[in-house]
């Protein structure tokens, strides 16, 4: 199974950027469909966003289309999360999780079978 790892989470001012990394170990992560979760304090784990296996199709929750971005460079076996315009109502716990599955519902949490540690994203106002 993949061992995924979160990497670049911070506070940042509204209206700034960051740049999550999700790395992968024990299994290349090309193998893998990456979504990226969020989890605020009292509330559900959400989708954000997901990429698949090239990198040639990207999905996005509503709130967050135009500002964030998912890439992957597999020769480094990495998936990135780009956050641009970032508002208040994004500070949450980020996780990213992989699954091989090829039929599954991509905002469903239990379509993913490896998940990392999170990490955490403030944006003050």
């Amino acid at each position: 199974q993949v061992q995924l790892a979160e990497s670049g989470g911070g506070l940042v001012q509204a209206g700034g950027s960051l740049r999550l990394s999700c790395g992968a170990s024990e299994r290349p992560i090309s193998n893998y469909i990456v979504a990226w979760f969020r989890q605020a304090p009292g509330k559900d784990r959400e989708f954000v966003a997901a990429i698949n296996w090239s990198g040639s199709k990207t999905y996005f929750e509503d709130s967050v289309k135009g500002r964030f971005s998912v890439s992957r460079d597999n020769a480094k076996n990495t998936v990135y999360l780009e956050m641009n315009t970032l508002k208040p109502e994004d500070t949450a716990v980020y996780y990213c999780a992989a699954t091989q599955q090829v039929a599954f519902v991509m905002q469903d949490r239990a379509s993913y079978d490896s998940w990392g540690q999170g990490t955490q994203v403030t944006v003050s106002s």
